[in-house]
């Protein structure tokens, strides 16, 4: 029996059964497209019955195998990220804003890698071999032995490695790649996930690594199909806002390492500057506390970082007060706000709630309700916690708090950079750090009572 055509949208990726002129998930007029099988075995001749393929090799979970090679960059926040190194015949996915440093960050790696003795490629697709020199030049790299193309021809890039039989590839950007097999155009969804499964495929039987750049949405998502980053190994963001030098490398995904694993660089005129002490960074430019500012410790990845939560509580003109929050979850902040009214007797009703966290860092782990809390208690009071503090815990709806994972850790970062006194939730397994004096409330009422007298 013959297979039946198979139909796909090249903007939401949609798979329907027959062609129509507009998509009926996305509303897309002349999106659909046949999709073309990235590889077919024919149908089997009649009467030779059915075609068997090979038996595949099966093992057990005792099975010991040796763990895979690591080439080190030298740019250390890069290794972290990495989970320790770059492994042979893996596949990268690293994505980011437009005009974040991407590019700088992997040129500068790729001259790393190269210098380190790895045969290396750099491909890109959206600008020339001349301007990637100008750049190479301005960072310092024009003795790196990295060999530059501009390209985007997918096929074209594929004989090339495999005539040069590079040890890394880095493939700037996934989007611009194009197929001639697949007939939709570039940066499509069809087209993106084409140019993906050839690269890590090829990555893996050459046992060649690759690096995908992938642009970003205004969401914040990684541009083209999800299917992408179930391709890859690693998936890494680089974050970090315009008006700041600090950029993050953070690991969203990766087989071969922490999955939450940060690494921070400062971007200056000589391109991406690793920082190796980021809670000492985040904190320069902070004076003497002031009423909403509250400094968090916080564990990214296996490292401890210390960050300033600043909040401005103000009366609202308008019936809708504002909730602006810019390096954290708003909704978060909207359970905070609720549990300090309906626990605590705390309203904040006609008022406006701005939350920054310092430095252009984002924080996701709940252990940060508790500073932010903090932070918006003394931004409303006009009452700066005491100095050299650190606050950290979780709060649940019920108004308890909760001790937060790896407290020695925060503790001791915080120590480290001088600090004396840390405010915590209750209940931890008997944490002590010389110098530090630890303040332990069982819930929200208690904090509120004990830190700002009132309750």
């Amino acid at each position: 029996m013959a297979k039946k055509p198979s139909f796909s949208c090249n903007e939401c990726a949609n798979i329907t059964s027959k062609w129509s002129g507009r998509c009926e998930a996305c509303g897309a007029w002349n999106s659909i497209v046949e999709d073309a099988g990235l590889s077919s075995s024919g149908p089997a001749k009649a009467g030779l019955g059915t075609v068997r393929g090979r038996a595949v090799q099966l093992t057990d979970l005792s099975t010991e195998e040796a763990p895979p090679a690591r080439t080190l960059s030298g740019l250390n926040e890069l290794d972290r990220v990495l989970g320790g190194g770059l492994v042979p015949a893996s596949a990268t996915l690293v994505g980011g804003d437009p005009g974040i440093g991407k590019s700088t960050l992997l040129l500068q790696a790729a001259a790393q890698f190269a210098n380190m003795g790895l045969k290396t490629i750099y491909v890109s697709g959206e600008e020339s071999s001349a301007q990637i020199r100008m750049r190479a030049q301005r960072l310092g790299l024009t003795n790196a032995p990295v060999q530059l193309a501009a390209e985007t021809n997918l096929r074209d890039i594929l004989t090339t490695l495999e005539i040069e039989n590079p040890q890394l590839a880095i493939i700037d950007s996934i989007q611009t790649m194009w197929s001639d097999s697949v007939g939709s155009a570039p940066g499509s969804v069809a087209q993106v996930r084409a140019a993906a499964h050839e690269l890590t495929s090829f990555a893996k039987r050459r046992n060649m690594a690759v690096i995908l750049v992938g642009h970003v949405t205004k969401d914040g998502q990684i541009a083209g199909p999800r299917v992408v980053e179930h391709m890859v190994d690693t998936v890494l963001y680089f974050e970090g806002e315009r008006g700041h030098q600090f950029r993050i490398l953070r690991a969203v995904k990766n087989r071969f390492g922490p999955s939450d694993e940060i690494g921070v660089f400062e971007m200056t005129g000589m391109g991406l500057a690793q920082v190796t002490n980021p809670s000492a960074l985040f904190l320069s430019e902070r004076g003497t506390p002031s009423p909403g500012s509250v400094v968090f410790a916080g564990v990214e990845g296996t490292r401890p970082v210390l960050v300033e939560l600043q909040a401005l509580v103000a009366p609202s003109p308008h019936s809708q007060p504002r909730r602006t929050v810019v390096g954290w979850d708003g909704g978060r902040l909207a359970m905070i706000l609720a549990v300090l009214e309906a626990r605590v007797g705390i309203p904040f009703t006609g008022l406006d709630v701005y939350l920054n966290v310092a430095g252009g860092m984002k924080i996701s782990e709940p252990a940060a309700d508790l500073a932010v809390a903090a932070a918006l208690l003394s931004a409303r009071e006009d009452a700066a916690l005491p100095a050299e503090t650190v606050v950290f815990g979780e709060i649940s709806l019920s108004g308890a708090l909760r001790p937060a994972p790896q407290s020695e850790n925060r503790l001791k970062e915080a120590q480290k950079l001088g600090f004396t006194g840390a405010l915590a939730p209750a209940g931890g397994k008997g944490v002590k750090v010389d110098g530090i004096t630890l303040n332990q409330m069982s819930d929200l009422t208690a904090f509120v009572g004990d830190v700002f007298g009132a309750g």
